[in-house]
């Protein structure tokens, strides 16, 4: 009878894990959603570069006011010197930071 028990226990354990799994995987979905709208195609024409990774073609893109390149076959992204940190002191900076930038950039 106790061995039912820790059965029964360990069962509810998993389905209660496997519940927080599947709200954390909605959520990551739902940020990557709100990311890539975020990303705004420009539609400027330029000499056409190549993938480094595949013979596609880049297209430019912006994020978060920072141009970036993204292979239109592959889909990856490539980022020129300095764009990465860019992106993440942007993001990190939180929403009094961006509040001061716009003050700052007004004047």
């Amino acid at each position: 009878m106790e061995n039912e028990k820790d059965r029964f226990g360990e069962t509810m354990r998993l389905v209660e894990r496997a519940k927080e799994d599947i709200y954390f995987a909605e959520r990551d979905r739902e940020l990557l959603e709100k990311l890539r709208g975020q990303l705004c195609k420009v539609d400027k024409v330029e000499a056409a570069t190549r993938c480094p990774k595949c013979p596609g073609k880049l297209e430019r893109y912006t994020f978060q006011g920072i141009a970036l390149d993204r292979c239109h076959e592959c889909g990856g992204i490539w980022l020129d010197n300095g764009e990465l940190e860019g992106i993440v002191r942007k993001i990190s900076r939180g929403p009094l930071g961006a509040w001061r930038d716009t003050l700052t950039a007004q004047t």
